[in-house]
């Protein structure tokens, strides 16, 4: 065989392997998956987002229903809002309940939605009232030693 033919044959399974690599790392990255049609905008406050981010998936019952467009600091109220924008056809209750979860121990966070059962629905820009933010590992762990020293403490 020619070295230019052998040269070729080479630079296609190295195209072909750096897309592949590609094609896992959007999929393991969560931003290859563009099935969410059209959506409607809500909000949410939280008081610690922990790790969340952008692109973050919003979830019902296991079932993605929207990602987090936009995370940033209100300097009124100093928290954190969560912008979100969620297939328009799914449509949740007034007191349905956003919470910051984490997939596993130390998985990827998402937004939950915990649904209520107001029979008014939410609209396009509406923000959730009821949340809870997320929890940090590392809080609790600190807040488990403070508690073990300090208990061990008071029996001396």
């Amino acid at each position: 065989m020619n070295r230019a033919v052998i040269d070729l044959w080479v630079g296609l399974f190295v195209a072909l392997g750096l897309a592949a690599l590609l094609f896992l790392g959007l999929k393991a990255a969560n931003l290859g998956s563009t099935d969410i049609g059209e959506t409607y905008a809500l909000q949410a406050r939280f008081d610690n987002i922990g790790g969340l981010k952008v692109r973050a998936p919003v979830k019902s019952a296991g079932v993605v229903v929207g990602r987090v467009s936009e995370i940033r600091f209100d300097v009124e109220s100093y928290t954190a809002l969560v912008s979100m924008n969620v297939d328009k056809r799914y449509h949740f209750p007034r007191d349905t309940f956003a919470t910051i979860n984490t997939s596993g121990l130390l998985g990827e966070q998402y937004v939950g939605f915990d649904v209520g059962g107001d029979p008014d629905m939410l609209k396009a820009g509406d923000v959730l009232k009821k949340t809870q933010s997320a929890v940090v590992l590392e809080k609790l762990i600190s807040q488990f030693m403070f508690d073990k020293a300090s208990g061990d403490e008071g029996k001396k």
